[in-house]
């Protein structure tokens, strides 16, 4: 700011998952090589504070597979957007989401170009720069974007960080998980095809897919933050937690309870619902869910809200539960990820 240097940053969503901290590091990587006579410095920001990096467990190991330190990348809490912006010293490009959270809503302005995969919720006027198309990773995106540039720019590194995010974003390219498209399927084979001492895509898979459901010594307030989203209404605020292991060992944690209250507590959340994912051999998911509130009547309307969902139905089979304040259940319909639980979630607040 006191040297009135510009800066275009490029950052990804605020989950900061692979997608995202890997389309934000490849497309600054990429403007900053092709940019002719840049007035801005291009920066990747993961839009997490640095603190969290650790609970990015596929992420970090596959940074660290390829020789990328942590020292060596940018956090949200390491750079003040807000007064890069009120300085007019701003460019900003998001990738893998195109709107802003309400936080953020000063830093609408700054921005110049969005690359995103989810359907567009708001139109954008000239001059920013918008792709958004239906494919199975934004890595995909990038991937083609890069491609399309200048030859010689995509390195090695750089097309291993791509191949392993789409990889794993689109379930290792199978169709029965509903996620990849033939833009994804191309992207992987080009990159394949300049890159031949790229690992096979089973390995590349398989091995992030472990490093991403890997809790190994994780606190109970870790596992609940890893994977986090909030809903509220005027009276209270509910916490969702993605949680990669089996409800049945989640719920003999010792001290669950404790750490339950304590959670909810210092977070101001009236309550938590935590959806347990866990694979057998062939990546096949199991879904299971926990209701927890200390307040029966919001942890009996969320209940009925999930066991009474038809869009979809989640077909859900109580569970014993060892504590009063916990509902348990079984999710017959394994195909109802988060995405497709959270509106009946918002609904029911």
């Amino acid at each position: 700011i006191q040297q009135h240097q510009e800066i275009h940053v490029v950052m990804g969503n605020e989950a900061c998952d692979l997608d995202s901290t890997v389309s934000a590091l490849a497309l600054a990587y990429f403007l900053a090589q092709t940019t002719p006579a840049p007035k801005a410095a291009f920066v990747p920001v993961l839009n997490i504070p640095r603190a969290d990096f650790a609970l990015r467990t596929e992420t970090a190991f596959l940074l660290r597979e390829r020789g990328i330190p942590a020292a060596s990348l940018l956090f949200r809490d390491e750079i003040d957007l807000g007064r890069l912006h009120h300085a007019g010293l701003l460019s900003l490009t998001l990738v893998d989401h195109h709107v802003l959270p309400g936080a953020d809503a000063a830093l609408e302005e700054a921005v110049v170009e969005v690359l995103d995969h989810r359907p567009l919720e708001r139109a954008r006027g000239p001059p920013c720069q918008v792709t958004v198309e239906p494919v199975g990773s934004c890595a995909t995106l990038v991937t083609e974007r890069i491609l399309q540039g200048p030859p010689g720019v995509l390195d090695r590194t750089t097309a291993a960080l791509l191949h392993g995010t789409i990889l794993l974003d689109c379930i290792n390219l199978k169709p029965a998980a509903g996620k990849v498209t033939p833009r994804d399927v191309a992207c992987v084979s080009l990159l394949e095809e300049r890159f031949p001492e790229l690992p096979p895509r089973d390995t590349v898979f398989g091995a992030l897919h472990a490093a991403k459901f890997d809790v190994t010594g994780l606190t109970t307030e870790q596992m609940l933050r890893k994977d986090l989203k909030a809903l509220s209404n005027d009276e209270a605020v509910v916490a969702i937690s993605g949680v990669f292991e089996d409800l049945e060992t989640f719920l003999l944690r010792p001290g669950l309870l404790q750490d339950l209250e304590a959670f909810c507590q210092a977070r101001g959340y009236a309550g938590l619902v935590a959806m347990t994912v866990s694979f057998n051999e062939h990546h096949e998911p199991t879904r299971k869910l926990a209701v927890y509130s200390p307040q029966e009547p919001l942890r009996s309307t969320l209940c009925r809200a999930l066991e009474e969902a038809t869009a979809p139905s989640l077909l859900l089979r109580p569970l014993p539960s060892p504590w009063p304040s916990v509902a348990a259940y079984a999710q017959g319909n394994a195909v109802a990820t988060r995405k497709k639980v959270l509106p009946i979630l918002r609904a029911a607040l």
